[in-house]
């Protein structure tokens, strides 16, 4: 609570170290932006006493808030996402340092500089990396931050070029952490042939959900 009381407000997504299947919660020390907040969600979720949820998920997010609390989970969990990251970054391959509790983020406009932020380097990336070993990461670049061009030309680029390695809570082993770092260090070893990508289908909103891409 006391971390609480330093901020106006705060999200939580119970999805990830709420160790649940899902929900989450909203919290704001404004009782009026709380209440306009509550009646939002009459419009689209229901009452608040409803929780959006079903009981046995409600049930779920209690018990995972306890047990992601435990020092040998957490100790193992943030010891798997450092020994990651040194492992790519001792082989050369560029990240955002240092690396925090709950993924790894690749800087694909380090590794591929020769390609501009308009042919998406990020989700070359991504691509690159699921194609060569089944890794599956997410772009957090052009796609999902640049804006089209209503004239036409090239989007104008994201702040960023990121690809993000998240790992889920009590899934990988030591051997999964071991293979998707030589997926990684495989990939950027071939980071000279990797080319861009062009966007032939995509959404008005929030199209880095749903878009779809070509090689040039």
């Amino acid at each position: 609570m006391e971390m609480f009381s330093y901020a106006d407000g705060a999200t939580m997504s119970a999805k990830k170290d709420g160790m649940a299947n899902i929900g989450g919660f909203l919290a704001m020390n404004d009782a009026d932006m709380a209440q306009s907040a509550r009646n939002l969600l009459i419009l689209t979720e229901g009452f608040p006493t409803y929780g959006g949820l079903a009981g046995y998920d409600l049930e779920a997010v209690a018990i995972g808030l306890e047990e992601v609390l435990d020092e040998n989970y957490l100790r193992y969990r943030i010891r798997s996402t450092e020994y990651l990251a040194n492992r790519v970054s001792d082989a050369g391959v560029p990240i955002v340092k240092p690396a925090g509790g709950h993924a790894v983020y690749l800087d694909a406009a380090a590794l591929l500089p020769h390609i501009p932020p308009h042919e998406y380097p990020a989700q070359a990336l991504a691509i690159e990396l699921y194609l060569r070993g089944g890794v599956r990461g997410v772009e957090i670049g052009t796609v999902m931050f640049g804006r089209p061009n209503p004239e036409g030309g090239p989007d104008e680029p994201g702040a960023m070029e990121l690809v993000r390695l998240a790992i889920p809570r009590r899934t990988y082993t030591q051997s999964h952490i071991d293979y998707v770092g030589e997926v990684v260090i495989d990939a950027a070893g071939n980071a000279g042939e990797l080319r861009g990508y062009r966007i032939v289908e995509q959404a008005p909103w929030l199209r880095h959900f749903t878009a779809r891409f070509a090689p040039l």
